[in-house]
Formats: C-alpha cells, sequence, structure tokens
C-alpha cells in the first residue's frame, strides 16, 4: 500500500474510530513517528522545517492520520531530556511511540527514590497504540502538596485507556482519557523539558517548546484546508456541468480562486517566518519573547483564517457539505477540531 491511498481511506478510517492496522504498519515502516528521532534510535533525523512540511502533507491525506503523525512525532521534544539508557529502552522499538498530556492533573508522591503517581489525563491522541505514555504531576512530600511538577514517562501496560473521545472531528486520533492508580516511577524515568541527559538530541529539541507546538498544529490545519480546498475543487466543477446553474457556479469559481490564493499567502507567511527563526536558531541566536510571540499570534492569526476559508466556502457546497459521510463534511469538521487545540486559538 502506498502513503498517498490513505487519501481515499478516510471514510474507513473515520468509522473504524481508529487507524487500521495496515495504516499503523505503513507509519512504522517509513518511521513517520520517528521525524526527529535520531538515526540511531531508528529514526529520520529531519530539520524542523522538512517536518512540519511532513507534517502538512500527511494532513493533506487525512485529517486523522496528519495529526497522528505529527502528535506521535511531538513526542520526540522529549528524546534528550531522558537518561541514554531509557532513552534507548522507550524510542528504539520500531513502533515506539509517545501519547500524553502537558496538564498537571496527576499527583506523585515522593518516596526514596521515585514516585508514586495517581491521576487522570485527558485527550491523549494515540492512546490506543502509545508504548509509553507521559504525564505531568505535582509532587507531593511528607503529604503536602507542593507547587513542583514533575514529568513521568510510564510504559503502557500500567496506563488504563478510557475510551472516551467523541469529538465532532479527528474522531479517529483516539484522544482518550487515560488513568493511573499508585503506579510505582523510578527517578530515571521522569524528565524536565530542557534538561538534556544524552547525545541523541538535534537542533530541533533546542528550538522553543511551545513555537515547536504552534508550528506543528499550524501545519495540520494547512495541511486540512489544502484538502477542503482540493475537494471543493472537485465538486465545483462538477455541478458546473449543470447548465441552468452556470451563472450561480461562475460566482463560487471566482470565490474558489480567491481562497485559493488566500491560502498560498497564509502558508508562505507561515513558512517564511518559521524559516527565519530556524535560521536564527541553527546560528546560535536565541529568539527572544517578542519573537516568539509574534510567531504566536501569526499562528493563531493564521489558523483562524484556514477556518474562515472553510466556511467562505461550506454553504455554497450543497447537500454534500451537510452528509456526515462526505468527503468535504468530514474535512471541514476535522478541520474545526484541529484548530481548537489550545496552542493555536485565540
Amino acid at each position: 500500500m502506498s502513503i498517498l491511498q490513505i487519501k481515499e481511506r478516510g471514510l474507513e478510517i473515520e468509522q473504524l474510530g481508529r487507524l487500521p492496522e495496515d495504516i499503523l504498519e505503513l507509519i512504522y515502516e517509513h518511521q513517520l513517528f520517528k521525524l526527529f528521532t535520531a538515526k540511531e534510535l531508528g529514526g529520520q533525523d529531519l530539520d524542523l522545517l522538512k517536518g512540519m512540511k511532513v507534517f502538512q502533507e500527511m494532513s493533506a491525506l487525512d485529517g486523522n492520520f496528519g495529526w497522528l503523525v505529527t502528535i506521535g512525532t511531538g513526542g520526540n521534544a522529549f528524546i534528550p531530556t531522558l537518561n541514554k539508557e531509557v532513552c534507548e529502552k522507550i524510542f528504539s522499538p520500531r513502533n515506539a511511540v509517545i501519547a500524553g498530556s502537558g496538564y498537571p492533573t496527576g499527583i506523585a508522591i515522593q518516596i526514596d527514590e521515585g514516585y508514586s503517581v495517581t491521576g487522570q489525563w485527558k485527550y491523549c491522541s494515540g492512546a490506543d497504540y502509545a508504548t509509553t505514555f507521559t504525564m505531568n504531576c505535582f509532587v507531593e512530600k511528607e503529604g503536602i502538596r507542593t507547587d513542583e511538577i514533575i514529568s513521568c514517562s510510564v510504559n503502557s501496560d500500567h496506563v488504563e485507556v478510557l475510551n472516551d473521545w467523541r469529538a465532532m472531528g479527528l474522531k479517529a486520533t483516539a484522544s482518550h482519557t487515560i488513568r493511573v492508580q499508585n503506579v510505582w516511577v523510578p527517578q530515571e524515568d521522569t524528565f524536565q523539558l530542557g534538561t538534556m541527559k544524552n547525545t541523541y538530541g538535534n537542533a530541533v529539541h533546542s528550538f522553543p517548546f511551545g513555537a515547536f507546538a504552534e508550528a506543528s498544529f499550524l501545519s495540520v490545519c494547512l495541511g486540512i484546508t489544502e484538502n477542503f480546498l482540493e475537494e471543493a475543487s472537485i465538486l465545483v466543477k462538477q455541478r458546473s456541468l449543470d447548465s441552468s446553474r452556470a451563472e450561480h457556479m461562475g460566482a463560487i469559481q471566482f470565490l474558489l480562486m480567491q481562497q485559493q490564493k488566500n491560502f498560498r499567502q497564509l502558508e508562505e507567511r507561515f513558512y517564511a517566518m518559521l524559516h527565519e527563526y530556524w535560521q536564527k536558531h541553527q546560528e546560535g541566536h536565541e529568539l527572544a519573547d517578542e519573537e516568539l510571540q509574534q510567531f504566536s499570534l501569526m499562528s493563531k492569526d493564521v489558523a483562524a483564517a484556514c477556518v474562515d476559508i472553510a466556511n467562505s466556502l461550506i454553504r455554497r457546497l450543497g447537500m454534500d457539505a451537510i452528509t456526515e459521510t462526505s468527503s468535504i463534511n468530514r474535512i471541514w469538521r476535522n478541520l474545526y477540531t484541529a484548530a481548537q487545540h489550545g496552542f493555536i486559538t485565540p
């Protein structure tokens, strides 16, 4: 099976509610959960720009697929933060992928050389095939909860998945709630972003995490919007064959052309700023807070503009627009859901 064939399987993927096994196998074969993983750990070791373009390309095939490739690769950010042995144990397997949450909705009771962890975390995309889960917890010492937050990595065997993801779109991302109860986490299985403990990291891993996350989710939105415009173009061409609607369809074709141009400008804006920041980072310059704020604002603006592009066309696309099993409706719902992520909402 070719990766390009995924585009034809969007409805099947959504109705299944998870990625089919042959598509997961394709991800492992092409190392799509390991875009920013060192070659020694079985990864592609891409630079930031190439990785973001892969996120967009995969999302243009199917939103669920692109989202999961992006989230799975996002776990690569933790590679340099773990000691060498733990890093190799977690990331070396062919099917290695991390799911988890950054919200500190757990408690880690400090005991001797580790922690007893209890808690529940929402929206852990890829939960049904993750090999490792990461979770943030408030540390409790001698019965008193502190303001200290610790990040823990836990093997999937010790994690309960609640299967409660019920969003209007991205239905196959298995973004379920996870739960653990008094799970023992040794000190070496905890980590802190920005603390380097091995040599497997590259320049991507030291790029500011907030900007990395914003760029990642925006790449998904761009890919889904690209897919939306392709599908809208097909529908408009089909309806243009009806001569009785020629004048009406001419207006829609003009609007479609405007929005295609608008999309290309948004895409150029994003990649131009990302290229500039990535170049600065590679040259050893620290990005100023003001620059990071500008990047954040741009990401939110472009994500909102992607949603506006889809909304400007959806009401003009007939009954396909409101039929749940149609491609255009599924793509529209996936875009709305992806753009709702906290990193890129207003």
